[in-house]
């Protein structure tokens, strides 16, 4: 169940999020929404308008697509107070590690880890100058719990990402800019659900026992379930809240238990 948000809770917040046209982004941008916020966002593609949000067509994996966004966000909003980096994905093939060549590992890089670098490049400064401003980066628990077979260039970048952000944070934090990092597991968004199809028509069978054989392959979820994408997205609007104040420099991990430490 969707909780009603607070639709004063980010009134006047100007907001940016990477990768918000679709699955957990889409959800993330219309969690901000419901907030009350201004909202900015890009995907490579063409993408069918949403109410109240600033859209830039841009490739954000490389350096002319960062800048096209960050000067968007600028001119139309004025600047940014909360950078959402929800971009992400992993296109690589099956085999292992022999089966990634340099241009898989760096499409990886460049997805996953340099297209949020190049944004808060960007647009941390007028956060720094204002004194103020919150930073949610999106990690994968891949970071630490990598599949080998599929995703090792995925979950090196991630685990990156993890390092990176904690080094910003260091920096930040006494310029009045705190910075989180949220790292979820299985999400149920539709890219999952074509897996899940995908899996099927692979292996025959029930669309259940391809959902089964994806718990397998992640060592089981203690609550049976992937998250949903307005979980996560609670999460994070959470994070960049007045609310979390004091919460700097932490990762959150939203993966109904998978990590089988602590």
């Amino acid at each position: 169940m969707t909780l009603k948000a607070d639709p004063i809770e980010f009134a006047g917040k100007r907001v940016l999020v990477s990768g918000g046209t679709k699955g957990a982004g889409r959800a993330i941008v219309d969690r901000f929404l419901a907030g009350g916020a201004r909202v900015i966002t890009a995907a490579r593609g063409a993408s069918e308008p949403i109410d109240g949000v600033e859209f830039v067509q841009a490739d954000l994996t490389t350096t002319e697509g960062g800048e096209s966004l960050a000067k968007a966000a600028l001119e139309r909003l004025g600047g940014v107070d909360i950078l959402a980096h929800v971009i992400g994905g992993s296109s690589s093939p099956g085999g292992g590690f022999v089966a990634l060549s340099d241009d898989h590992w760096l499409a990886e890089l460049n997805l996953n880890l340099l297209a949020t670098v190049r944004l808060d490049r960007l647009l941390v400064p007028q956060m720094i100058e204002r004194g103020a401003g919150a930073v949610v980066h999106v990690t994968s628990i891949q970071s630490v719990l990598p599949l080998p077979e599929a995703t090792t260039a995925y979950a090196a970048a991630k685990a990156a990402l993890r390092t990176y952000s904690k080094s910003l944070s260091k920096e930040l934090g006494p310029k009045g800019v705190r910075v989180n990092v949220v790292s979820p597991g299985w999400i149920m968004t539709e890219a999952s659900e074509h897996l899940l199809k995908r899996l099927q028509a692979a292996n025959g069978g029930t669309i259940e026992e391809a959902r089964q054989l994806v718990l397998d392959s992640l060592g089981g979820i203690p609550i049976g379930r992937p998250a949903a994408p307005h979980e996560v997205a609670d999460l994070i609007a959470y994070l960049a809240s007045d609310r979390a104040a004091a919460i700097h420099g932490a990762e959150f991990v939203i993966d109904g238990g998978t990590i089988p430490t602590v």
